[in-house]
């Protein structure tokens, strides 16, 4: 802490006085100077080879640290199994409001042995008088393997998302693979640039989910009902459910669900489609909430937070995005559901269709083939 004859230091000198004096101590696994930290669990089947640190730099923000993050690391995976997912917790300040945030990197295929990079972008709040040690410390949240193995703590519900993303990488990957075991490469090259093209078609309009804001625009807001997108093969329907909207913002929604399937839900997080003045949809983001559901039975999911659009909005259409059965298991749409022209063309398309249409694009169809044998 700093004392009071230094209280007359300007913003920036005091963030120099603070860093120097991180800087000055010995590190554990860091750059010489000890700001930033990577600290594996000595057990983990994940060990660091290097982090380049020289993008990343710390500015005093009236009484917080502003730490701007932009860093390399090289990992390698000393386990026996593949790795198909990695999230890191990344930590400034536990409790201090945008002190600790995530990077998870999903549809890897890191053989045992193999180094692969990750790179972390980010900005993290840190209180001046915060205790010595490293401005930024790097950890383990979880590891997903390729037989559906989870490794670490799981602050951050990783293993969540990162299983939801595998199992839609997994969907995709099997229907391009039945395209072209089915029709050969052409069958495939379509499929993919089908995928490409609704990708680039497809408008979208961001979201924040923010906590109980007061109205700012109580003279124009009004009770909307939501519409619903039935997916095939869903455990989670979705019954009824109204916001009060006005402009760009939607206050307290309100859903009414039923577990239409054979197993106990945990946790249901739903996908919000957005419909402008001119009646265009937009992917906007998902909502996610923890509920208790026994089959047969419905909930009601009330969140205490304001969807805030981008630009003004008319009406909301929800649908099912994930859902989490106590047993840890999840279901994801479908590949039938795009098989439908109504659900394909607002439904958004999967990191992973985004990403094999990138390699297309760049490498061509011979390494999608490849990439698509290898991680079958």
């Amino acid at each position: 802490m700093m004392s009071r004859r230094n209280s007359f230091l300007s913003g920036p000198a005091v963030a120099l006085l603070i860093a120097c004096g991180l800087w000055a101590q010995t590190p554990e696994t860091a750059d010489p100077r000890n700001s930033f930290k990577v600290k594996l669990p000595a057990d983990a089947p994940l060990a660091l080879v290097s982090a380049d640190w020289g993008q990343s730099s710390a500015v005093a923000r009236g009484g917080a640290l502003q730490v701007e993050l932009h860093s390399t690391l090289v990992l390698k995976n000393n386990g026996p199994r593949k790795i198909r997912a990695v999230s890191l917790l990344v930590l400034a300040q536990e409790v201090t409001p945008g002190g600790k945030g995530s990077v998870t990197v999903p549809s890897l295929d890191v053989e045992p042995g193999e180094s692969f990079p990750v790179r972390i972008d980010l900005r993290l709040m840190r209180p001046l008088a915060a205790p010595g040690g490293a401005l930024v410390e790097v950890g383990l949240d979880g590891i997903l393997f390729d037989d559906l193995g989870f490794y670490g703590p799981n602050r951050m519900n990783s293993r969540r998302s990162m299983l939801a993303w595998e199992m839609e990488a997994r969907r995709d990957r099997r229907a391009l693979l039945a395209a072209l075991e089915s029709g050969g490469e052409t069958a495939l090259r379509d499929s993919l640039l089908a995928a490409v093209a609704r990708s680039e078609a497809q408008p979208r309009m961001a979201m924040q989910v923010m906590r109980s804001l007061p109205a700012t625009n109580a003279g124009t807001e009004k009770p909307v009902e939501f519409a619903f997108l039935r997916i095939p093969e869903s455990p989670l329907e979705l019954m009824s459910g109204e916001a009060s909207m006005a402009a760009t913002e939607a206050r307290a929604p309100r859903v009414e669900l039923r577990n239409g399937g054979r197993k106990p839900i945990r946790y249901v997080e739903l996908g919000w489609l957005a419909r402008d003045a001119d009646g265009l949809e937009y992917p906007a983001g998902t909502m996610p909430a923890e509920v208790v559901l026994p089959p047969g039975q419905q909930s009601t999911v009330r969140k205490d937070s304001t969807l805030r659009f981008a630009k003004p909005v008319t009406g909301l259409t929800a649908y099912p995005a994930v859902v989490e059965f106590t047993d840890g298991e999840l279901w994801v749409p479908p590949a039938g559901a795009w098989k439908d022209p109504k659900l394909a063309a607002v439904l958004p398309v999967s990191g992973e269709l985004a990403r094999l249409g990138n390699v297309y694009r760049r490498k061509g169809l011979t390494a999608v083939v490849q990439q698509l044998r290898a991680m079958r």
